[in-house]
């Protein structure tokens, strides 16, 4: 009979010895149990026999090489082994069963009474939304077992039960099949309010967005800082870098925010940082919530009477209001859209429409809003900002599957004058797309910017000339159409600086050009032939003509001001074709103003 010899493979100490002299034992029977570093090594015979000597007794320390045990190979027996049996894989083990009922106690369902009360008030949970914006099981959470910073004064117990997630639910998920950070404050849980532990939970969540260069989306609802976390030396807590890391990702990845309810203090100031805000009916948003208002001695007031959303609708805070938090989901998906690449599949209506939008009738208003559904896809422009700046439009679309945005002056608001606030929107419009790669299409009718000392009050000068500065530092192309007038600053600031800096400038048939307002520029340049005539009013009219005829579209485009005038019906195939082979915008980082 062959004899095998059975030695240590490292170095340890005996714990047991399993086998006595003259056991039988199977291939991978149990012979000794060796402790090494700690960890228990269960030594296996190499093959089936008999044990002959023990040279090891518990206790004993081995090196490595050092014999154990010699065994007498039993004749037919080399591959027997010893049966195994596997576990049982619908028993769950103890330390499983303790995860899964701590994880339990941040579901909606441990907070029945609480999520009864949201649900009275109109509102939905933090999970609820989190699980509307996500693709179906795809959400994988980070930091749900993390208690407020609150062991000193109260019971961890409490604590666990009370203070779920430290009142943020926070992790990955895919919209739309890409991957987003999404983060909620949970107003369930101490209002909302912005914790230590949460804090870091943001950190994280952030620096994991930059990484991995993917959206965020945040619901903001809470009361910001909470000044009762007490398992933390801090004395301000100013050295947070939520802030900071978050405003980081301002240009680097799209940033969607959403207010529901109350959203006041720190949780406003991430909230303003965002590309864009989705804020609905009953929303309330404010860089100071009551208590703070009150604290400074500027007077008592009711949550609701802070920063409702038509007010901030008005003042260009809110890009997207929406009824609730249904619709504000269902928004964030559509916007986060545009940048996750072209769709596959879309119509577009009878582009022999776009032929009869703009009137003969140089003087007749018309709704430029028609005009961009017409040219786009089908159901795909988002207008954004629409409560803000009427005098101009600002919006993303989609030509033949491709995100583009869209820039259009209204003539509707001012005749389509460019005033302080239209500049604003259309500025960091630009920098909005620049910022994430669309291109930009342009729609231009203007008679330039605003003027008169109202105007010059709102700081005109300043606010206008954002156009410029942004226009020419764009990375990404512009696509420039006249829709009819192109007048002075205000036509080149529509066009990035100048009718050249486009890949194309062209004109509709009902398009005039020149350096000022055409009226403005008879009554300028002839004042003395008007003031010295029997008929000024004729004299004026004809003046106007004659100025009309100069400047006309087709009579610009013989000295190639513009590219071409062209059959409206052909404006989606000049941006299709302009836009076929254009490369990525470099990536260097650019952040987006917030205003």
């Amino acid at each position: 009979m062959t004899e095998v010899a059975i030695t240590a493979p490292m170095h340890g100490t005996v714990e047991s010895v399993e086998v006595g002299v003259g056991d039988s034992v199977a291939r991978g029977g149990a012979l000794v149990l060796l402790e090494s570093m700690k960890m228990q090594h269960v030594i296996e015979a190499p093959t089936a026999g008999i044990i002959r000597r023990l040279a090891v007794r518990p206790g004993d320390t081995l090196a490595e090489g050092d014999p154990l045990a010699v065994l007498e190979e039993t004749a037919g027996q080399a591959d027997a082994v010893v049966p195994l049996e596997g576990p049982d894989l619908e028993r769950v083990r103890a330390d499983l069963d303790e995860v899964r009922r701590r994880h339990e106690t941040g579901l909606d369902t441990a907070r029945p009474e609480s999520v009864r009360r949201r649900h009275d008030r109109g509102n939905r949970t933090a999970r609820e939304n989190i699980e509307d914006l996500c693709d179906p099981g795809t959400f994988t959470e980070y930091g749900s077992l993390v208690i407020a910073a609150q062991r000193r004064r109260r019971p961890v117990e409490e604590l666990i039960e009370r203070t779920p997630a430290d009142g943020l639910v926070a992790g990955v998920g895919d919209v739309n099949g890409r991957p987003a950070a999404v983060l909620s404050y949970d107003y369930m849980v101490l209002a909302g309010t912005q914790g230590v532990m949460n804090h870091a939970k943001k950190d994280r969540i952030f620096e994991l967005a930059a990484r991995r260069r993917i959206p965020v989306v945040l619901f903001a609802e809470g009361g910001g800082g909470r000044p009762g976390d007490t398992d933390t030396p801090m004395i301000s807590g100013l050295d947070t870098m939520a802030f900071h890391l978050f405003a980081r990702l301002s240009g680097l990845v799209p940033l969607v925010g959403i207010a529901a309810g109350r959203c006041f203090a720190g949780n406003a100031a991430l909230l303003g940082c965002c590309d864009v805000i989705i804020a609905t009916e009953d929303a309330n948003i404010g860089m100071g919530g009551p208590a703070m208002i009150e604290g400074g001695g500027l007077g008592v007031f009711a949550p609701e009477e802070i920063g409702p959303l038509p007010v901030q609708v008005r003042n260009g805070v809110v890009d997207l209001p929406v009824k609730d938090e249904t619709e504000a989901v269902r928004v964030a998906r559509r916007y986060l859209s545009y940048f996750q690449g072209p769709e596959g599949e879309w119509s577009v209506g009878d582009q022999r429409a776009l032929r009869h939008l703009i009137p003969e009738d140089r003087k007749r208003v018309y709704d430029v809003r028609t005009v961009i559904e017409a040219l786009a896809d089908t159901d795909s422009v988002l207008e954004l900002r629409r409560g803000f700046g009427a005098g101009i439009i600002t919006a993303l679309v989609r030509v033949e599957g491709r995100a583009v945005g869209l820039i259009a002056n209204n003539p509707g608001h001012l005749g389509g004058a460019i005033d302080a606030d239209a500049a604003d929107k259309a500025a960091r419009f630009l920098q909005l797309c620049d910022a994430h790669g669309l291109p930009v299409v342009s729609l231009c009718d203007t008679p330039g910017f605003m003027v008169g000392p109202a105007a010059e009050e709102t700081a005109t000068v300043r606010h206008f000339s954002r156009l410029f500065v942004t226009g020419a530092h764009l990375r990404v192309p512009i696509c420039m159409v006249i829709l009819r007038k192109a007048y002075g600053l205000g036509a080149q600031a529509m066009a990035g600086g100048s009718l050249k800096v486009p890949l194309f400038t062209v004109a509709w048939p009902t398009g005039e050009l020149g350096g000022m307002g055409l009226e403005g520029a008879v009554r300028l340049g002839f004042r003395k032939e008007l003031e010295a005539a029997d008929d000024p009013e004729a004299l004026f009219d004809q003046l106007v003509t004659v100025a009309y005829d100069q400047g006309k579209a087709l009579n610009a485009a013989t000295i190639f001001e513009l590219d071409d005038v062209i059959d409206p019906a052909d404006t989606r195939r000049w941006i299709v074709s302009a836009l076929r082979d254009q490369p990525p915008p470099s990536d260097q980082h650019r952040f987006i103003d917030t205003w």
